[in-house]
């Protein structure tokens, strides 16, 4: 089990340190998704099912429906095809 945590750890680690570098607002936003599943399962490990039924109904579900939204409201999903259909 300890094998197992340390490889979520390592993900965990990963998926902060490339939201950073992402340049694209939707792969940050599925790299932040994939950021509070991975902490989900961490808390079902550490036996708090209560809080990683909220991480998983909270941080990936509802506040990841508001990102995309948002970037659907100021036009920022899908701009990038427009652009390079314009060249």
């Amino acid at each position: 089990m300890s094998v197992f945590t340390n490889i979520l750890l390592g993900f965990l680690i990963l998926c902060a340190i490339s939201v950073t570098f992402s340049r694209k607002l939707l792969n940050s936003i599925l790299i932040f998704m994939s950021y509070s599943l991975i902490m989900s399962i961490i808390w079902m490990l550490l036996e708090s099912p209560d809080l990683a039924i909220t991480e998983a109904a909270v941080g990936a579900g509802v506040t990841s429906v508001l990102f995309f939204v948002t970037l659907k409201k100021i036009h920022a999903m899908g701009g990038e095809d427009q652009e390079h259909e314009e060249r």
